[in-house]
C-alpha cells in the first residue's frame, strides 16, 4: 500500500484506493504528466471536491500522491530530492484545481521555494473533465520574479520537451550560479529584524548584526526589517513573509538566513522545515566568533560550555533543522558537534566541562589571593566590544595584545603591569567585551573571565563616542556591570576615538566633561587620563 499525503479524513476506502492507484500509472519523459493519469487525478478530483496532487521523478514514475484541500495542496518534505546549485530539484507537481484559475500565490511561492522542474495546476471543466492546465518553472536569475508562466496548454498536448526545457534551465542556471561562485566555507547572508517597538532601534541593532557577520566573515548581500505587533511564535516573521524573504535570498544566491534574535528550539524547527537553507540567529552568530577568537584552554572550555548549552535544548527532535543548525557558522570551533550527538551525551558534557571551568576558576581565585596581598591595585579594562580597549591598554604599556577592528576581537582577558610616574605601580587588565543582548550562555560560561572585575579598584569604561550608537552601547555595559554587582566599583569613563568627531558639533558636551577624552592610538592624547588614574589610585590607598 503506498502512502497517501495530506489528510485523508472524511474519505471512503474506495475513494483511497482511487487515489493509491494515482501510484500506477508512468509517464514519458517528454511530457509533462500521461493522458491517462491527469484523468484519473481529475475523477477522483472532482469526487472528493478536493484539490489532487502528484509529485513526478524525470524518468516519468509517481513518487508522492498527495490528498490536498478544496483550495490548496501541501507538497511534504522531499529530503531524497535537494535542490543544488545550479539543478533544479528534479521533481515536478501537477495537481488539480476545482475551477478555472490559473497557478496561485501558493504554487508559486512552492515553485520558488522548492526549486521544482514545473508547477502545474490543470483546471477542472464544469463536466469534470481536465480542461486548462497552467503551468511554469523558475526563472534564473536577478529578475523581481524568480519564476516565469507558460502558455496553457490542454491534456491532448503533453508532451512540452521536459528534458529540453530542464537542461536548458539547468544550463542558465549554472551560468548564473557560476558568477556568485563562493569559496568553500564562504557564507553570503541576508539578515532579518524582526521588531515590534522603535524602528530607530531596530535599525541600530542590525547595523551592529552586520558588524557581527563581518567579524564571522560572513558578506552580507541585504538585510530585511518588519514591524509586527508581536513576534510570530512559529515563523517569527509570518508564513508568507518567510517565504517572500527566502525567494529574495535565493535570487541573490545567499547561502544563509540570519535572524537579528535569539530564536526559540521550536523557532529553529519551524524555519528549518520550511527553508531549504541554512538558518542561523544572534546567539549561534555570536557563539561563532568567540568559537572563533578562543585561544586559551579556558577560552576554548567556556565557547564549548556556551556552545553545548545553546544546543542541548535544540536536541529535542533529530531532524533536518538541527542537520543544517549544526557544522559551518554557529556550530564550528572547539564545540563543534554533529545532529547525532543525543542529549545524554551532551549533558555529561556539559558536566565535565563545567568541572573543568570550576578548576580553573579556584586556580584564579588563589592566584588572585596573591596578588591582594601584595596590594597591588588592580585596573580593569571595560567596555562595548570594539570600543579600542586592547589598543588602549598596548598603548598605556607598550604590549602587543592583539587589537583588530572587529567585534570580539580579544576573548582571552590580559593583564600587564603599569608604573605611573611617581613610581605607583598597578594591575592593568583587558577583559572580552560586552555586547546588547550578551547571551545568558555566554554569560554565564565566562563567568571565570568576569570574576576578574570583582577584584578590580577601579574600572575603566572605555566608550567609542565615535560610534552613533555610543549612549546605547554605554547603557548595554553599564547593564552587565549591575548583574555582576559592581555598581560601587569606582568608574572612569574613557571616550576613545576623539580623532574621529568634531567636539564643536557632539551632540552631549556634558558627557565628555564626565570623563576622559581620549585616542587610543596616540599616546600623548594619554597623558591626563594617566593622571587622572594616578591621582584616583592614591585616594583608593591612600
Amino acid at each position: 500500500m503506498k502512502k497517501i499525503f495530506g489528510s485523508t479524513t472524511g474519505l471512503s476506502a474506495s475513494q483511497i484506493r482511487q487515489l493509491e492507484n494515482l501510484y500506477q500509472f508512468r509517464t514519458h519523459p517528454e511530457d509533462l504528466v500521461s493522458r491517462e493519469q491527469l484523468e484519473a487525478l481529475v475523477a477522483i478530483s472532482t469526487d472528493i471536491r478536493r484539490q489532487v496532487g502528484i509529485l513526478l521523478g524525470r524518468n516519468g514514475k509517481t513518487l508522492h500522491v498527495i490528498a490536498g484541500e478544496p483550495h490548496r495542496i501541501v507538497i511534504p518534505d522531499t529530503p531524497d530530492f535537494k535542490a543544488i546549485p545550479g539543478r533544479l530539484k528534479g521533481l515536478r507537481c501537477i495537481h488539480s484545481h476545482l475551477n478555472e484559475e490559473g497557478l496561485t500565490r501558493d504554487d508559486l511561492t512552492d515553485l520558488a521555494l522548492l526549486r521544482l522542474d514545473f508547477m502545474a495546476a490543470v483546471c477542472i471543466t464544469p463536466k469534470g473533465l481536465p480542461g486548462k492546465i497552467h503551468l511554469g518553472h523558475i526563472l534564473p536569475g536577478d529578475e523581481d520574479e524568480p519564476y516565469q508562466l507558460m502558455d496553457p496548454i490542454h491534456a491532448n498536448a503533453l508532451n512540452i520537451d521536459c528534458t529540453g526545457r530542464i537542461d536548458a534551465l539547468e544550463d542558465e542556471l549554472t551560468r548564473k550560479d557560476a558568477l556568485h561562485t563562493v569559496t568553500s566555507g564562504e557564507e553570503k547572508a541576508l539578515l532579518i529584524n524582526v521588531f515590534t517597538e522603535k524602528v530607530k532601534e531596530a535599525v541600530a541593532s542590525l547595523d551592529e548584526l552586520k558588524e557581527l557577520c563581518r567579524s564571522s566573515s560572513i558578506t552580507v548581500l541585504d538585510t530585511a526589517l518588519q514591524k509586527r505587533k508581536k513576534i510570530d511564535p512559529k515563523f517569527v516573521v509570518g508564513k508568507g513573509k518567510l517565504a517572500d524573504l527566502v525567494i529574495r535570498a535565493l535570487q541573490k544566491h545567499a547561502t544563509l538566513l540570519v535572524f537579528d534574535r535569539e530564536l526559540s528550539p521550536s523557532q529553529i524547527r519551524s524555519v528549518t522545515d520550511f527553508v531549504e537553507m541554512k538558518v542561523i540567529d544572534r546567539t549561534q552568530l555570536i557563539l561563532d566568533i568567540f568559537a572563533r577568537h578562543a585561544k586559551s584552554r579556558e577560552g576554548k572550555l567556556q565557547v564549548e560550555l556556551a556552545q553545548m548549552k545553546y544546543l542541548l535544548p535544540r536536541l529535542a527532535t533529530k531532524n533536518t533543522a538541527m542537520s543544517r543548525l549544526t557544522g559551518g557558522i554557529g556550530g564550528r570551533g572547539p564545540g563543534e558537534t554533529k545532529l547525532e550527538i543525543n542529549r545524554r551525551r551532551v549533558r555529561d558534557r556539559v558536566t565535565r566541562l563545567t568541572k573543568e571551568i570550576a578548576k580553573i576558576r579556584k586556580q584564579r581565585t588563589q592566584q588572585r589571593s596573591k596578588r591582594n596581598r601584595k596590594g597591588v591595585p588592580v585596573i580593569s579594562i571595560v567596555g562595548y566590544t570594539n570600543a579600542g580597549k586592547s589598543t588602549l591598554l598596548n598603548t598605556l604599556t607598550q604590549s602587543t595584545i592583539i587589537a583588530e577592528n572587529r567585534l570580539f576581537a580579544t576573548l582571552d582577558p590580559s593583564s600587564r603591569r603599569l608604573k605611573f610616574p611617581r613610581d605607583t605601580e598597578v594591575i592593568i587588565t583587558d577583559t572580552v567585551g560586552f555586547i546588547q543582548d550578551l547571551p545568558d550562555e555566554l554569560m554565564e560560561a565566562f563567568h571565570a573571565t568576569l570574576e576578574e572585575l570583582q577584584d578590580a579598584d577601579i574600572l575603566l569604561h572605555v566608550v567609542d563616542v565615535s560610534n552613533p550608537r555610543y549612549e546605547q552601547q554605554m547603557h548595554s555595559v553599564e547593564a552587565i556591570l549591575r548583574k555582576l554587582d559592581l555598581e560601587k566599583t569606582p568608574v572612569l569613563y574613557v571616550f576613545n576615538k576623539q580623532d574621529r568627531i568634531e567636539l564643536s558639533e557632539f551632540d552631549n558636551p556634558w558627557l565628555l566633561n564626565q570623563g576622559t577624552l581620549i585616542s587610543a592610538t596616540r599616546p600623548e592624547s594619554l597623558r591626563p587620563l594617566v593622571s587622572r588614574l594616578e591621582s584616583m589610585v592614591r585616594q583608593q590607598t591612600g
